[in-house]
């Protein structure tokens, strides 16, 4: 297990090899002859520090961990997803000042929306995809795609943009709060390394 950053940690410390094998071999059920000779203690030394990135996990919030899984878990699940969306929506929600229950409706499906937009943009912890669906024609349209929801776009600038800012932004915050202790547990490694 490569500690590069509090992402991967969490995505690569659910990744039990089998001695002399590396996670991939494990996962696919076969030997890749290398030039190592035998069983080594990798094994070993993964677990030692995937416990201590998944005792970081353990201890976090039940939100923020959900958060964290359905980023960036190896199998991520439709229920830390679903509460992932909700957090996301119940944040943006708590920093808007007033909103109608239609809109509040159609809101938590724009939260669902702006949470999966984050998450393809930080894929595999390098935060370097572009967002899919920025323009937001485009993002009106997956919306009725997907959730059967349908937005005006004429009052996009007035009534939809500022709330999708604002699920970008708790996204981030979240994001930052879940990381947060995996990147304290990283340092010591570090500093103790």
């Amino acid at each position: 297990m490569k500690i590069n950053s509090a992402r991967q940690a969490w995505h690569d410390c659910n990744y039990n090899p089998a001695p002399g094998q590396t996670s991939d071999a494990a996962e696919l059920g076969v030997m890749v002859q290398g030039t190592r000779r035998g069983p080594t203690a990798d094994h070993a030394v993964h677990g030692a520090l995937a416990g201590q990135i998944q005792s970081a996990i353990a201890r976090l919030h039940s939100q923020l961990r959900a958060f964290g899984n359905a980023m960036y878990a190896a199998e991520p699940n439709d229920n830390d997803r679903e509460m992932a969306e909700e957090a996301v929506f119940n944040l943006a929600c708590s920093r808007v000042e007033r909103m109608t229950s239609s809109k509040r409706d159609r809101a938590e499906y724009v939260a669902k929306g702006v949470f999966r937009r984050y998450r393809y943009m930080h894929q595999g912890g390098q935060s370097s995809n572009p967002d899919p669906l920025i323009k937001p024609e485009v993002f009106r349209t997956w919306l009725k795609s997907e959730y059967g929801v349908n937005l005006i776009s004429d009052r996009w600038g007035r009534d939809w943009e500022p709330f999708v800012q604002l699920c970008f932004d708790a996204c981030y915050d979240i994001d930052a709060q879940a990381l947060s202790p995996i990147g304290g547990v990283i340092y010591k490694m570090k500093e103790a390394a």
